[in-house]
């Protein structure tokens, strides 16, 4: 289980590029990550981002849940696993962009929305985006392919 920030301000959205200590390279994904145990989502996604951007933030509302199958070929963990990411609405209150220390982001940026699809990125930034634009009643958006520029 899994928490993701998607912070959208003025048609840009913040995110973060991870680079991969298995030496994959890098693409761009939203601040967010594991859920620890105990731990209530809503909590992880505020430490998650203060961990990788460097900011503090709320939480201004939960946008959906996103739940896939990521086979073995296509994981980063080693085996096929079940991701079930929970995605908020998140507003950045302060801080300054910096590097994760000793993690795998390496650096917090605004792009413009418009730009994303030229970007190398996690489906994830897709997921996102679409729940935080639609606001489906359900909470949920359909599959997002991956291929081309998009990964798990």
């Amino acid at each position: 289980m899994a928490a993701y920030a998607v912070c959208i301000d003025n048609d840009r959205v913040l995110l973060a590029r991870y680079v991969s200590p298995k030496g994959e390279g890098s693409w761009w994904t939203l601040p967010g990550g594991k859920v620890e145990q105990s731990e209530d989502p809503f909590h992880a996604v505020i430490r998650e981002v203060a961990e990788e951007t460097g900011c503090s933030a709320v939480v201004e509302r939960l946008l959906g849940i996103d739940s896939r199958v990521i086979p073995l070929a296509e994981s980063h963990s080693g085996s096929e696993h079940q991701n079930v990411g929970i995605f908020y609405s998140v507003r950045i209150t302060g801080g300054e962009f910096r590097p994760e220390p000793n993690g795998e982001t390496a650096e917090s940026v605004w792009i413009p929305i418009t730009d994303v699809p030229t970007l190398p990125r996690s489906s994830l930034i897709d997921v996102g985006i679409s729940l935080a634009l639609t606001n489906p009643p359900t909470g949920h958006v359909p599959p997002v392919s991956v291929g081309g520029l998009v990964r798990h």
